[in-house]
């Protein structure tokens, strides 16, 4: 069988934990900063652990980096 192809979009917004978790950067960040609060820039730094369903189907995008 050929190997399968890891979607290029999904390496280049993912990275997979030790643990097999998916982290993710944190959304709603692009732009419209005037409009958020302060709190929620502040939470907004850095980058998140997907849900289970979320990094099912992302897991599903990446089929070597499990």
């Amino acid at each position: 069988m050929p190997k399968m192809k890891t979607k290029s979009g999904a390496k280049k917004r993912f990275k997979m934990t030790a643990s097999g978790k998916v982290k993710a950067g944190q959304a709603g960040k692009r732009h419209g900063m005037i409009k958020r609060s302060k709190d929620f820039i502040r939470d907004a730094r850095g980058t998140t652990v997907l849900s289970k369903p979320d990094a099912k189907i992302v897991k599903s995008y990446m089929p070597y980096d499990r």
